[in-house]
């Protein structure tokens, strides 16, 4: 149940220099856009050829409908504070913000798991892929990333409602995160940081493991490949998906794995950055566009539009 005195809370943002809030709301905007546009792009492309409805696919759809539930519940708010004075968001506001950012935190991390198992089984196994990743499994594994996602963020935002808030409201961030949250509570919040930095292992560390165990395979794999061209894309594709992959959980882990009285707000905003808002702006260029698939896919849909 919710004790808190708190109705509102004070959003500092990324900085209190009034000379830097123009160019970091254009930098804002511009990040929301692309990343918006990007991922929406992809979904209407996946969802409108049947040619790309197999597991790999649906894999980056669900992705991408992630990064722009991410990007949604955070970039709208910030610019908002920058446009007016008035720099607050109310108790049920950044609630709201923090369930659906923790969701896409975790259905993020599951997702970069279960889509480098799909890749090492592609690539590993090519002749039994379509036995291996069929519907049913496909459908397996989303329902995973889900259940996983829904109970990581419901464990966190009800944990963060029986705390009570009675002293000051200003959240040091640019959005309602765990850490500055759990610094602003009247009440303990031992309990809290077990259970983040349980999450923290389990899923951070534990499929950070997952996903580079796969690409030790992938890697393996391709190097037993002869051709000289197919080896080059091949570690061209697995670096760039390792570098996303390494830029989201080494700062997730960071920010995580630590006690509220260790956060230090002003370097910790900007590593947040890194898996709020650079993340997913990187997906869609990283995992689809560089895609023949998909760029095909794209191509019928601004085709369909011109018509």
């Amino acid at each position: 149940m919710n004790n808190s005195i708190v109705t509102e809370f004070m959003i500092l943002g990324l900085t209190q220099k009034p000379e830097l809030q123009g160019a970091l709301f254009i930098i804002f905007l511009f990040i929301y856009f692309v990343a918006f546009l990007g991922n929406m792009l992809i979904v209407i492309a996946i969802v409108y050829n049947t040619s790309l409805h197999t597991p790999m696919y649906v894999l980056l759809l669900a992705l991408a409908i992630v990064d722009i539930i991410c990007a949604t519940s955070i970039i709208p708010k910030i610019l908002v504070t920058m446009l007016t004075s008035r720099k607050t968001i109310s108790y049920g506001g950044c609630i709201s913000q923090l369930f659906f950012f923790t969701w896409s935190l975790g259905a993020e991390m599951v997702l970069f798991t279960t889509m480098a198992y799909d890749r090492y089984v592609a690539i590993c196994f090519p002749l039994r892929y379509s036995a291996i990743m069929n519907h049913y499994m496909c459908v397996a594994l989303l329902s995973i990333v889900m259940t996983i996602a829904v109970t990581n963020s419901w464990v966190h935002t009800g944990l963060i409602l029986r705390l009570t808030f009675c002293g000051s409201n200003t959240i040091d961030h640019f959005f309602c995160e765990i850490p500055p949250l759990l610094a602003l509570s009247c009440s303990p919040v031992r309990i809290n940081e077990v259970m983040v930095y349980v999450a923290d292992i389990t899923l951070a560390v534990g499929d950070f493991t997952l996903t580079c165990i796969s690409y030790c395979f992938i890697i393996a794999a391709i190097l037993r490949i002869r051709t000289t061209e197919g080896k080059r894309k091949a570690f061209s594709t697995c670096s760039s998906h390792l570098i996303v992959v390494s830029l989201y959980y080494s700062p997730v882990i960071y920010t995580y794995i630590r006690p509220a009285s260790s956060y230090t707000f002003e370097r910790d905003k900007v590593v947040a950055a890194l898996y709020t808002l650079v993340t997913p702006t990187l997906n869609p260029i990283v995992y689809s566009f560089r895609n023949k698939d998909m760029q095909a896919g794209i191509r019928k849909v601004f085709a369909f539009l011109k018509h």
